[in-house]
């Protein structure tokens, strides 16, 4: 009985705190949803980072706002053994972004940083499967850092 009282004074608190929510009716990505026209690099890694940024700002049906983001990544060893042998890879990667009106005018930029890891320790083709899984799920996460940032600039921009 207290357990239920608590999470329904809860609730009310939160309908009355004046929040929104970001992807709700009148959230602050309601002005770049389906209207951010893309441009990245014409790489595997560019075309994941469109399809995820698409995803969750939609696809450009009456795009209002230009996105141009460069991507780029590097592979470091992260373990070595005594041999010498690599057996794990970080794969660091970088995306400069920068949000535009259509008339070209610079609204945001910014540069958004992550790592993901992959092992070394399989066959060859293993390795470079594995390599390409880390190159996809870097642009996917770059990419949901981009979104991130551009939400938290939807407030600033022109309704």
């Amino acid at each position: 009985m207290q357990t239920r009282r608590a999470a329904l004074l809860g609730l009310l608190a939160l309908a009355g705190c004046g929040l929104t929510p970001v992807f709700g009716t009148g959230g602050q990505a309601q002005v770049l949803h389906n209207a951010v026209r893309l441009a990245a690099p014409d790489t595997v890694a560019g075309f994941r980072l469109r399809e995820r940024l698409e995803e969750r700002l939609g696809v450009a049906t009456s795009p209002r706002f230009g996105l141009n983001v460069d991507l780029t990544s590097a592979p470091t060893p992260a373990t070595i053994t005594t041999d010498g042998d690599t057996t794990r890879f970080n794969l660091e990667g970088a995306a400069n972004w920068a949000l535009t009106d259509m008339a070209g005018l610079e609204l945001a930029t910014g540069t958004v940083n992550t790592f993901t890891s992959y092992s070394a320790t399989g066959s060859t083709v293993a390795t470079q499967a594995a390599a390409n899984d880390a190159a996809d799920r870097l642009a996917v996460a770059l990419a949901d850092l981009i979104a991130a940032r551009l939400i938290l600039a939807a407030a600033d921009l022109p309704q």
